[in-house]
């Protein structure tokens, strides 16, 4: 073996390249304490976001409500300001069933009110006096769907809701008559629709909302049995009234039919009664608003048969039927229905009227549903320019993707 003679080598023979450089190791140590400086501003900001929790109030349940739904709508916002690049994935990175729908692909949508509404309940209960007053967001209804039974008078109903055809998302209760949606959390729309086929005669019911009124739509409305009722489980929008098979009343007042939303009324929130009366003899849909009439919203629908429905998009909300009638279309029911037009105001129509009490009670007892509601008429609505799309107009949007969120 041959030994190698032992070369100094001189530092100035060096490559520039690999002289130690005073300016390259002030460089590494900026950037180090750089990357330190960051990553002790997330912790302290971490720190302060666990504190501030630990010390949150949790006296009310629909201040979790608010909460929850503000967190989500804040992400949604994050998301519009950083882009659309990943606008159609939820929050476990797979792609969302809504896909499907073409309206999806277009940009961000405007972001829902996450407040629920209030002052706009059927009864002027403790529970619902004192929230309207109250101005802080922790006693917002407390303790009204538990105690409120206003308006629940009826011990009969024609229908009931049907467990079997219904979205994933809920679940009844009180003899199928309530249902609640998203029980944990919300990742789209659910619906459900009534037991009972509503063919031939006149039909009127009433839907309590029993929880608070928030979120993209909670709505009331009718479809026929061509309506999938789970189509839209992963994405939210308002799904009575997308096509020409169903209408929809929103919770913010606009009428859906075929796509097309139309101002029709004014808000309604927890503890409001909204009744819906179809007519196939005359072939009209009317609603009504803690039982006074604000409008017809469709005409000519002789000799077509639907079905009751309800929808949401709000975590842990719930609807109850408290009113479900059915009446062939007689003189009798003619004439109570006269009746009613030519003494709207009265609280009792037959009050006065020299009628056997006998007769009286028969017709309560028949036809009590005619002779209480309020029969002022309006024409059906024409839509509204800012609220449909005029031609050559870009589709207005009606669905939201949003991720996941628990409440």
């Amino acid at each position: 073996m041959v030994e190698m003679p032992f070369v100094k080598v001189d530092e100035r023979a060096r490559c520039p390249r690999d002289r130690p450089s005073p300016e390259r190791g002030q460089d590494t140590c900026s950037r180090v304490m750089g990357i330190w400086t960051v990553l002790h501003a997330l912790c302290t900001a971490f720190v302060k976001i666990l504190f501030t929790m630990a010390r949150r109030p949790r006296s009310s349940r629909a201040w979790h409500f608010v909460l929850s739904a503000a967190r989500r709508d804040a992400d949604a916002r994050a998301v519009a300001l950083a882009g659309t690049a990943n606008w159609g994935y939820d929050s476990d990175g797979q792609h969302s069933d809504s896909d499907s729908d073409p309206e999806s692909s277009a940009l961000p949508p405007p972001i829902p009110s996450a407040v629920p509404v209030t002052g706009e309940s059927f009864c002027d209960c403790d529970s619902q006096s004192e929230a309207s007053l109250c101005g802080s967001l922790h006693v917002v209804h407390r303790g009204k769907d538990k105690d409120c039974r206003c308006g629940e008078e009826d011990e009969h109903f024609d229908w009931v809701w049907d467990d079997l055809n219904k979205s994933s998302a809920t679940l009844l209760s009180c003899d199928n008559r309530k249902v609640n949606f998203h029980m944990e959390y919300s990742c789209g729309t659910a619906a459900i629709r009534g037991t009972k086929e509503l063919g031939e005669g006149q039909h009127f019911w009433e839907i309590k909302m029993t929880s608070p009124v928030y979120g993209t739509d909670m709505m009331v409305g009718i479809g026929t049995s061509d309506v999938d009722l789970d189509k839209y489980h992963h994405t939210f929008c308002s799904l009575l009234g997308r096509d020409e098979d169903s209408w929809g009343l929103s919770y913010t007042g606009l009428l859906h039919h075929k796509g097309d939303k139309t101002s029709f009324s004014s808000r309604f929130g927890q503890g409001s009664i909204i009744g819906v009366h179809l007519d196939t003899w005359h072939g009209t849909l009317t609603f009504f608003k803690n039982r006074k009439c604000i409008g017809v919203a469709a005409t000519k629908l002789q000799n077509k048969k639907f079905y009751p429905m309800v929808c949401s998009t709000a975590a842990k909300s719930s609807m109850k039927v408290i009113r479900s009638c059915a009446s062939i279309t007689s003189l009798q029911y003619l004439c109570c229905y006269r009746l009613r037009q030519l003494r709207p105001d009265s609280g009792d129509t037959l009050e006065g009227l020299p009628l056997p009490p006998g007769l009286k009670q028969v017709l309560h007892h028949k036809l009590g549903w005619v002779l209480s509601m309020s029969c002022g008429r309006r024409k059906p609505p024409a839509p509204s320019p800012k609220a449909t799309a005029t031609p050559g107009s870009p589709e207005p949007r009606h669905c939201q993707r949003k991720r996941c969120r628990r409440t």
